[in-house]
């Protein structure tokens, strides 16, 4: 494959079936475990990322194993990947290299889930940067390229606000980039929903989430 030059840019072109659009005010639900159900997320533009910051919001009752966000590339399983392994308990994947970690919180709230870091800093890969060419995933993890998923390791519930920019941002303004970044952006999301997966208002209050946020500065 050729390899791009850091810092190089390709203009996302969405497939027929892509939709975009303004997510503000609404979540992607999955209703039942299953090894189809999935959101296809578009990256506006698609480049290296040697810096990043990601957030995402999600609910769910099940205590099974799930994958929440999978990004893969060709040349990469598990380029970042956010995968809960049990209540309070998750794991964070970046080139493979992989970290548990602790969140002690309540299983009845929903979760914000906030990540950050750059290859010059110190942290799981430093010096490693995220492919151009990506696979990014909700609701399952991607065993091979954009596929083979497994029932067993699927979501089951509501994930909102999701988004992925290309520079490194302080904790505390991480949610209010929701609508802001660059490669992802849920103001203006471009995505492919499977046929099982539905779209609904939110319901949780704001309030709520910002007290059950795990957040990671290392990656």
């Amino acid at each position: 494959m050729e390899k791009l030059l850091p810092g190089a840019l390709l203009l996302s072109v969405p497939s027929g079936d892509a939709t975009q659009s303004d997510m503000r005010g609404k979540v992607f639900v999955f209703p039942q475990e299953s090894a189809t159900a999935s959101v296809y997320l578009i990256p506006q533009v698609k480049k290296l990322l040697q810096g990043l910051h990601a957030v995402l919001k999600s609910f769910s009752a099940f205590t099974c194993p799930y994958s929440l966000f999978s990004f893969n590339t060709w040349d990469q399983d598990n380029e970042l990947l956010f995968f809960v392994d049990r209540i309070e308990e998750f794991t964070l994947s970046v080139g493979n290299a992989e970290a548990t970690l602790q969140a002690h919180q309540s299983p009845l709230i929903p979760q914000s889930i906030c990540a950050s870091g750059s290859r010059g800093r110190k942290g799981l890969r430093k010096g490693y940067s995220l492919g151009a060419e990506a696979k990014i995933i909700l609701g399952q993890e991607q065993d091979s390229f954009g596929g083979h998923f497994d029932a067993k390791q699927s979501f089951v519930g509501e994930v909102w606000e999701v988004s992925l920019g290309d520079h490194i941002l302080p904790l505390s303004e991480m949610c209010d980039w929701c609508y802001q970044d660059n490669i992802l952006n849920c103001q203006a999301l471009i995505h492919e929903d499977s046929e099982d997966v539905v779209t609904k208002p939110k319901v949780w209050p704001r309030s709520l989430i910002l007290s059950s946020m795990i957040c990671v500065t290392s990656l």
